[in-house]
């Protein structure tokens, strides 16, 4: 992923308003983060336990999306999987529910999925983080692993967008 800028990242997100955007905490430490491994950005607020950002390129648009998340699933123990990096972990992965962008989502309709709820999906396939979780072996290559994580991220921002 390219690196992104702060005015950049606000101007991104498609399901919320510009204000929400602006008033968003944005994280302080953009130029420290390891772009040439993200397929995306993620982060918690850290004024607000409960919401998670994720922002993306898809065809050289860049899309943000507000993301919440069922503070009491956070550690839970269960194993689960994450439907974008296809990591399984236990108390790692998380339903984030994302409100959709437009009137859909002025109307309360959202779409949801697990994800990993440091959202580090990128570093987990490419081994640069360990869920500590005894998971599936897979047989896909780093190369084919981000690939399918970037379809899946695709497919998600997509449902946000429809």
């Amino acid at each position: 992923m390219r690196p992104l800028t702060e005015p950049q990242i606000r101007a991104s997100f498609v399901n919320c308003t510009k204000g929400e955007a602006k008033r968003l905490h944005v994280p302080r430490d953009l130029a420290d983060r390891p772009w040439e491994d993200l397929d995306y950005l993620g982060w918690s607020d850290p004024q607000a336990p409960t919401r998670r950002y994720l922002v993306t390129e898809v065809d050289g648009a860049t899309y943000g999306v507000v993301l919440r998340i069922n503070e009491a699933s956070v550690g839970a123990a269960r194993r689960s999987m994450c439907s974008l990096c296809i990591t399984v972990q236990s108390g790692g992965v998380s339903l984030m529910v994302a409100p959709r962008a437009g009137k859909a989502g002025q109307q309360g309709n959202s779409v949801g999925t697990y994800i990993c709820s440091d959202l580090a999906c990128s570093l987990y396939v490419r081994g640069k983080l360990r869920t500590g979780t005894p998971g599936m072996h897979e047989t896909l290559t780093v190369e084919q692993r981000a690939t399918r994580l970037v379809a899946n991220l695709e497919s998600f921002v997509a449902r946000v967008r429809a």
